[in-house]
């Protein structure tokens, strides 16, 4: 099986003429239907759409953060409706970097065990950028019964985040940008601050300034220099709400640093609890 990480437009291209699943992922927190109007407006020939509150997160449960990940169940339909099958390539995009949220569909396909999943490198700019066609029709694909487990040894839960805070050698790595992480503004959860003792690197670090992910030897000479001594494997990554946080793990992965973990509930859900402590500055 091939693993994959991010493409080019022109190979994803190829790849969807030659049978992946194409998956638009487009969303905007302060206006959470943007992404399903902008799929409506023009999308890669194709692709179906997956928003990041109905079907990459369950929203009804409590006290896990923003974006809480739905059971492997609720998944599994979505795929299904999607007409995915096991050892099917899926391309995932959206128009911020990989962060909103194709990464995090890169991660739960990696949860359930496929490999063969890769984020479109510069997103949906990128696509029209290399001149390449966009449709408003939506596709039907004819639906599929599938049913897929999430590894629960890849996602970190509070519980064990407050064990392994206690190991010297675990890293725990938060993608918001520095205001955010220092507590010195918080335009979305009601604490500002960070978890004691996790480190701050914003997810935007991974991007150059054309929106595409800077090299692998860059990214891996920067992880590294964040790593010090400690391995892939001592790493938690985490963010607001368990979403930007797997475009760091992405960028790992792509730097070919695999093995590190994500803290699903996140900021929002470490401050669920009024009584987990709360640091700020650098």
């Amino acid at each position: 099986m091939t693993t994959r990480t991010i493409v080019s437009a022109v190979e994803a291209e190829r790849l969807a003429r030659a049978g992946a699943l194409v998956v638009d992922c487009r969303f905007e927190l302060p206006d959470p239907e943007r992404g399903a109007r902008d799929y409506a407006a023009g999308h890669v020939p194709g692709a179906v759409y997956a928003d990041l509150n109905r079907d990459l997160s369950d929203l009804a449960k409590t006290g896990l953060g923003r974006h809480p990940l739905p059971d492997a169940a609720a998944f599994s339909r979505v795929l299904g409706r999607f007409g995915w099958r096991p050892g099917t390539t899926v391309i995932a995009y959206d128009d911020a970097g990989g962060a909103l949220a194709a990464a995090r569909l890169w991660w739960m396909l990696r949860l359930v065990g496929e490999r063969d999943v890769a984020v479109l490198d510069g997103g949906f700019a990128a696509w029209k950028a290399a001149g390449l066609p966009l449709e408003t029709d939506v596709p039907r694909r004819e639906p599929t019964d599938v049913s897929v487990r999430f590894d629960d040894n890849a996602i970190v839960g509070t519980a064990a985040l407050q064990q392994l805070l206690q190991n010297p050698q675990c890293l725990v790595v938060d993608a918001r940008g520095a205001a955010r992480y220092r507590g010195e503004t918080e335009p979305i959860d009601r604490v500002a601050g960070h978890v004691p003792g996790a480190r701050n690197r914003p997810f935007s670090d991974n991007l150059g300034t054309d929106g595409r992910f800077k090299p692998a030897a860059e990214l891996r000479a920067d992880f590294e220099r964040l790593l010090g001594a400690g391995t892939p494997d001592d790493v938690v990554h985490m963010c607001g709400s368990g979403v930007t946080a797997c475009h760091n793990l992405l960028a790992m992965e792509h730097a070919g640093l695999a093995g590190a973990r994500v803290y699903a509930p996140s900021w929002s859900g470490w401050i669920a609890d009024p009584n987990r402590p709360v640091a700020t500055g650098a």
